[in-house]
């Protein structure tokens, strides 16, 4: 459900285009429209089985090109597209990217502002790098993403439960179970959205967000303006952490914040941005970044060229506390601003928030995008949007 709820959109854009075949982890249902074969790998990210499917699809099609918009899969389908001698960033740049130490080591190697890191394996050793790096930190997975496992400490007394908290989602993963303690970036969160070709990074969007509270970093909203005057200001850094990386084709959503009004790198993701922020920088420069992947997949040059100049903004719909689900609807009619609502849980659903061991798969409700001529106007529409949704959780203290 929640790859249509978030992915769909890539899917379709791709395959107005393209003859799409799909090597995917469950018998296909929702794309089955959209796609012409596919081959089911119960684990994408097992390489043997995941190449032994790419075969196959070789031998029945000429195939042109291969992408993933999944930040799990980058590695292997790196792998995979060298197997087939199609194009591809080299697959030791796609591990960079996945390895949060390793990218901060690339940046600082190459200049590219950042943030001191310590990759620890203890809780002694989170310690003394927080000692040495000064509170407030952040402390997160090596090789996880939708800020799963990431938390800030303010206080020697709140590093072990932080610690604690990072370990048990970095123990999940599969390329690294390390954890970072890092400096905590004080100021604005902004992600720039990179086209890559040929070693030629075209910057098209920055999205500005917005995010939880301490000492979570769920994010809340996101927007994009296509006349947003920040964008000069940060491209340069979001070009040179790319080529720091070694990313030589594909798209990027470069994270970053704004200290004394200069970026900082918070990490790269060679991938199509979640949350939907790709679907917004179509509707607000007209921009189609699933098609600029499949085009650079093939080695084709992508159009980025800018058919529209407005914005857009997505809201992310979280409850206030963990329970169960028990009403969900919205009042009257959607406004033509709105241009979409979408639920990932319904009534009967259980919900957990990250503070009591959840994540935006279990905690997050849905999502409601709205459009305007500047970003302003697009926030202000989804206030009134939202004052229309009713929904109501039962806490869990009340469900016992």
């Amino acid at each position: 459900m929640e790859a249509e709820t978030y992915r769909g959109y890539c899917l379709e854009r791709v395959a107005a285009v393209y003859d799409v075949v799909l090597i995917t982890g469950e018998e296909p249902s929702w794309e089955v429209p959209h796609i012409r074969d596919c081959v089911v790998v119960p684990d994408p990210t097992d390489q043997a089985a995941l190449s032994a499917a790419g075969r196959i699809l070789a031998d029945r099609y000429d195939l042109a090109g291969v992408f993933t918009w999944t930040e799990w899969y980058l590695v292997p389908v790196a792998r995979l597209a060298r197997q087939l001698g199609l194009p591809t960033t080299p697959p030791a740049a796609m591990q960079a990217c996945r390895n949060k130490a390793t990218a901060r080591a690339l940046f600082a190697r190459h200049g590219v502002p950042s943030a001191a890191s310590a990759s620890v394996r203890s809780r002694q050793q989170a310690w003394a790098a927080a000692e040495w790096i000064g509170y407030p930190v952040v402390l997160k997975p090596a090789a996880h993403a939708a800020s799963i496992g990431v938390i800030r400490a303010d206080t020697p007394e709140q590093l072990v439960a932080a610690y604690d908290f990072a370990t048990r989602a970095a123990d999940r993963g599969v390329e690294s179970t390390s954890v970072l303690v890092e400096e905590y970036l004080d100021g604005p969160e902004v992600s720039v959205e990179c086209v890559t070709h040929r070693g030629e990074t075209t910057v098209v969007a920055l999205t500005r967000k917005s995010v939880s509270e301490p000492p979570f970093f769920e994010e809340l909203a996101h927007s994009i303006d296509a006349a947003d005057p920040l964008l000069d200001q940060v491209a340069p850094a979001a070009r040179a952490a790319i080529r720091a990386l070694g990313i030589t084709d594909g798209i990027s959503h470069v994270e970053m914040r704004l200290v004394d009004e200069q970026p900082r790198l918070v990490e790269v993701n060679a991938r199509i941005a979640g949350d939907m922020i790709g679907h917004l920088v179509r509707l607000a420069t007209g921009i189609d970044l699933p098609r600029a992947a499949a085009d650079i997949a093939g080695d084709r040059a992508p159009d980025l060229n800018p058919t529209r100049s407005s914005a857009a903004a997505i809201h992310l719909i979280y409850p206030e506390t963990s329970g169960t689900l028990t009403r969900l609807s919205f009042e009257g009619p959607r406004p033509p601003w709105t241009e979409r609502i979408r639920f990932q849980h319904h009534p009967g659903d259980q919900l957990l928030l990250p503070a009591d061991g959840g994540d935006m798969f279990t905690a997050r409700i849905g999502y409601l995008i709205t459009t305007g001529p500047t970003a302003e106007t697009a926030h202000a529409s989804a206030a009134h949007a939202l004052g229309r949704l009713a929904f109501r959780v039962e806490p869990v203290s009340a469900t016992r």
